[in-house]
């Protein structure tokens, strides 16, 4: 073992012992410089820590003269110091005086030191100062010295942040998690939640920096990365994931750093300086985290959360801490905070605990959003750098109507929101108090509304809100939230509990809508340009008729003796559908050869989402038993806009002449046949939407069981005669939308939307 390498353990023990002695703050800075003064054997050690306002100030010394302690201050950038701190990366000078940042503060008395060794003192990507030693000597310091100075810094920053060495109040600790901040996100799921923010995949805390043997830390981090590197390799197997798109990307290079060396090598080496394992891995963390904030190049700063995910990883392998959050104990009031989640850990959390979700990534229609939707569960996305912002135990106002965080509210922003929580909470009483009462226009026009679902969750929802069945019941939330292939017995047993809580009210079930951006977790995924056009819902089963006889038997088997309503979804020509049908009527062919009690009454609907389907209406009409319009799909398909992409979020409206039209043909061409038709999705669920939709001929809607309420409440203020007339004059404007027109109708006529 070489000088240098053992002169840092010592050091950091002594350290550790200076901070247990009974002194003053500025006595343990002023042993400590010497110390490290004397480790280094060099002539000079001083400690620069940041003040608020962008200035660095002297706060101790050894070898400089000691009156300037708390006088030399210097700007960010300003002398070498300024430009270690600014830069967030060592000075390594055997001539300090010749470099172009050298500025000369008399008071120190610096003039006969020649060589400058300078680190920063850098916690959680910020820099809370620098340490830098001299000697009078051109010295160049070596490779070991500035990685055993810069291991000497990191402690020193934990010591600064607890508050030992110097009066917090006094310097500028980096980012303030203690003051209000407000995020803009994009809203997945609408509600408002207050309560306390609790971190998905908790931040491992380093208590023990020092490390008592240093061949046991190795063998521990060795241990730790190995795990780490079995991990990802386990979640990127081809067999065994769910994960696609950009979760990928991030999970590949989450491998590739794991297998980087130069990563690697110089975790191995903080450990070779005394630290413990994890603080091995947080100082690493701290230097890169330092170094690519400050790049130019958004690419290379994104990697930075990355590397700060793959960090936090490794830690919870060596510490054994749990991954998530949802086995630990939970605060009454959980908002849950995470980069991204799968439908299957959100089902972990304790329901009755989980207030909101908020994300830095995700879209409307991720997995995990649809099963947020099923809970009713506020959740909002799309947050960028919210997890740098948070800290467990934070106060949270999620409002996922405007799509807005509020961290750590002012009093009169929390006073606002529970006035505004009260006042929804009586909303919600009214809608309770009307949820018996039929939804009939005040012109007698009665009015379906049923509620979408995909969760035994869901089933209460039906006696709460009111609604009249389940217009939509999605099938593939089980298949996707289970690690392998549910087995029939288990599929009859979930569509049997569907029809049983029901309570003979109606349910719709969708065969499944697999493919494109809903992926078996037990399935090889297939990499598609374009998946929500690709091999997907009604085109993967036909091409595998053995997965749809499979559930269509289920089905079957699940409503012996009962009504059975099904339809298929992403049919784009009515040849798909007959061929869908057909395997149905083989499946009740084979009811019928072993004696086994069939439906009282099967119904076998399509959804409506593909545009070409419409223009085949006639041989439609005539072959499916009823018909469900998918608006959201819908809605993408008819303006060729993709649904997921920002930029185009709010280009196109449903409140368009084009898309009304388009609707107005459909029901009246269903009405003059007789079949029924009901339009399921985010349109139904919005009064104003709603309104439209009944003006033009719907009598049956499904949405969301909490928009349940506001529709019934906005049918019966309508008067559906004297909208249809107004409507009547609407259809062949040019507008881009007629929302404004019919927004001013409603006031007109007091219809509440």
């Amino acid at each position: 073992m070489s000088p240098i390498q053992a002169g840092p353990r010592l050091l950091l023990k002594r350290m550790r012992e200076i901070m247990v002695e009974r002194i003053s703050a500025q006595a343990r800075l002023d042993k400590l410089v010497g110390h490290i003064a004397s480790n280094m054997v060099a002539e000079v050690c001083s400690i620069y820590l940041a003040k608020p306002g962008g200035v660095l100030e002297l706060f101790a010394t050894e070898g400089l003269n000691k009156s300037a302690v708390h006088k030399t201050r210097m700007k960010l950038g300003e002398g070498i110091i300024g430009d270690v701190a600014q830069h967030a990366r060592p000075l390594n000078l055997s001539d300090a005086p010749a470099h172009p940042s050298f500025s000369y503060k008399p008071e120190t008395g610096e003039d006969p030191y020649q060589s400058m060794l300078g680190v920063p003192i850098l916690r959680g990507g910020s820099t809370l100062g620098v340490l830098a030693v001299q000697n009078r000597t051109h010295r160049h310091y070596g490779d070991e010295e500035v990685e055993a100075l810069q291991t000497v810094a990191m402690v020193l920053a934990e010591m600064v942040v607890s508050g030992a060495l110097v009066d917090l109040g006094e310097i500028d600790a980096g980012p303030k998690r203690d003051r209000p901040w407000r995020g803009q996100g994009v809203s997945f799921c609408e509600g408002i939640a207050m309560g306390r923010a609790v971190l998905h995949e908790p931040r491992v805390k380093v208590e023990k920096l020092i490390a008592d043997d240093i061949g046991v830390e190795r063998l521990r981090l060795d241990r730790a990365i190995e795990e780490l590197r079995e991990a990802i390799d386990a979640m990127l197997a081809a067999e065994d994931n769910v994960i696609t798109g950009e979760t990928r990307d991030v999970l590949e290079a989450y491998r590739m750093f794991a297998h980087d060396r130069g990563w690697l090598n110089k975790l191995r080496e903080s450990v070779t300086t005394g630290l413990t394992a994890e603080a091995a891995v947080e100082r690493v963390q701290n230097d890169t985290r330092a170094r690519m904030a400050r790049q130019t190049d958004p690419l290379l700063r994104d990697r930075l959360h990355d590397l700060d995910d793959l960090a936090n990883r490794l830690l919870r392998h060596l510490t054994g801490k749990a991954d998530t959050s949802a086995h630990e104990t939970l605060p009454a009031d959980t908002i849950l905070f995470a980069r991204s989640m799968g439908p299957a850990e959100l089902l972990d959390y304790d329901r009755t605990k989980l207030r909101g979700l908020i994300l830095e990534e995700g879209s409307p229609t991720s997995h995990v959003a649809i099963v947020a939707r099923a809970l009713d569960i506020p959740l909002i996305g799309r947050i960028e750098k919210v997890l740098d912002q948070i800290e467990p135990g934070d106060w949270v106002i999620a409002d996922g109507d405007t799509a807005e965080i509020h961290l750590r509210p002012a009093h009169d922003v929390r006073e606002a929101y529970r006035h505004k929580l009260a006042l929804r909470a009586q909303r919600q009483a009214t809608f309770a108090a009307m949820r018996l009462q039929p939804a009939n226009t005040k012109d007698g026009e009665h009015v379906r509304l049923l509620m979408n679902a995909g969760l035994i969750a869901d089933l209460p929802h039906l006696e709460e809100t009111g609604a009249e069945g389940i217009g939509l019941f999605r099938t593939e939330l089980q298949f996707m939230i289970s690690s392998q292939m549910p087995r029939l017995v288990d599929l009859v047993d979930l569509y049997r509990a569907v029809l049983d809580g029901a309570a003979g009210k109606p349910v719709v079930f969708r065969t499944l809508d697999l493919g494109g951006d809903k992926v078996l977790p037990y399935a090889r995924p297939l990499v598609e340009e374009n998946p929500a056009m690709g091999w997907r819902a009604i085109r993967m089963t036909l091409d595998r008729p053995a997965l749809l006889r499979y559930q269509i038997r289920a089905l079957l088997a699940a409503a012996k003796g009962r009504d059975l309503d099904m339809m298929f979804p992403m049919v784009a020509e009515v040849a798909e559908f007959k061929l869908a049908r057909t395997l149905v009527d083989r499946e009740l062919e084979r009811l019928a050869r072993t004696g086994v009690v069939p439906p009282r009454k099967v119904r076998v609907g399509t959804m409506l989402e593909v545009p070409a389907l419409a223009f085949q209406l006639p041989a439609l009409l005539g072959t499916a038993d009823f018909i469900s319009i998918g608006s959201n799909d819908l809605m993408q398909f008819f303006f060729a806009s993709d649904r997921g992409n920002p930029r185009l979020g709010g280009r196109y409206d449903l409140l368009s002449p084009p898309m009304l039209n388009f609707l107005k043909g459909i029901v009246e061409a269903a009405r003059a046949r007789g079949v029924p038709v009901t339009l399921c999705g985010e349109m139904a669920g919005r009064p104003l939407e709603a309104m439209a939709l009944i003006g033009m001929g719907f009598r049956s809607l499904s949405m969301a069981p909490a928009s349940v309420g506001p529709v019934k409440q906005m049918a019966l203020t309508l008067d559906v005669g004297r909208l249809a007339s107004f409507m009547a004059g609407l259809y062949d404007r040019s507008d881009h939308s007629l929302r404004e027109h019919l927004k001013q109708f409603a006031i007109d006529e007091h219809i509440i939307v």
